[in-house]
């Protein structure tokens, strides 16, 4: 009877082991590839991205252990890792990512990123199969993927306008750009001279203080300097300096000889 009882063991875990194949999952870092095997046969060939040169996926080989269904980074800002699969105690995973236009380049902080679809067959598949029972073998380089596929740049063409004349910008203290507008050109205003200084560009009317008893004054129309002195006015005199009146002698007496 006991024979029987290990015989019918036996057969139990024959079973049990037939019915989980074995799951091997290959990332090719140089070229960002992953390659799913089962007992050997090639099944799944997908874009991955994996660590960035600074946060490099640790080369080697290695069982998985953990599978989180709906799991979120604890590192970095709660970001979502769906269908995760861990590998290294560190807490590398395969995992889902919705930046698929950056798979087939390193762009992760060390985790093997899948897009959401691919990422969700594998995991399927690691669960019938066993967590135990698959292995993850990374090799190559980051910088080796870098140097081999750049990341390409987005086009961000946009229709531009046709040059405008350049103006020299000018800021205020704290930076920000200063309107300048251009200067209006003021015309000399003719007043009639009542004593009191005005502006010369004619921008106000009022009255600022008295004027000097000798001053000189302008005439807009003829264009004529004169001066005014104790004695009146008088046509100013080539070059910008004072001139007297002539003065005259009183008259005296004169003789008559025969």
């Amino acid at each position: 009877m006991r024979s029987l009882l290990i015989a019918f063991s036996a057969l139990a875990l024959l079973a049990s082991g037939a019915a989980q194949a074995k799951v091997a999952i290959t990332i090719d870092k140089d070229n960002q590839q992953m390659t799913v095997a089962v007992d050997g046969v090639e099944r799944y060939h997908w874009p991955v991205s994996s660590g960035i040169p600074s946060r490099e996926t640790p080369n080697g080989s290695f069982r998985t252990f953990r599978m989180e269904e709906d799991h979120y980074s604890k590192e970095f800002d709660d970001a979502p890792m769906p269908h995760s699969i861990f590998f290294t105690k560190q807490g590398h995973a395969i995992h889902g990512t919705d930046s698929v236009n950056r798979l087939g380049t390193p762009a992760s902080h060390g985790c093997v990123r899948l897009s959401r679809a691919n990422a969700a067959t594998l995991y399927a598949l690691v669960q019938h199969e066993g967590v135990l029972n698959t292995t993850v073998t990374l090799n190559g380089s980051a910088q080796v993927a870098l140097a081999r596929n750049p990341r390409p740049r987005t086009n961000t063409a946009v229709a531009r306008q046709a040059p405008q004349p350049q103006i020299d910008q000018q800021y205020d203290s704290a930076g920000n750009p200063v309107v300048i507008r251009p200067q209006q050109r003021l015309v000399p205003v003719q007043r009639a001279d009542d004593g009191y200084i005005y502006p010369a560009d004619g921008s106000s009317d009022q009255a600022r203080y008295p004027a000097p008893p000798n001053r000189r004054v302008y005439d807009t129309q003829a264009q004529q300097q004169q001066y005014y002195t104790s004695r009146g006015y008088a046509p100013a005199p080539q070059g910008y300096y004072y001139q007297q009146r002539p003065q005259y002698q009183p008259r005296g007496l004169f003789t008559y000889q025969d």
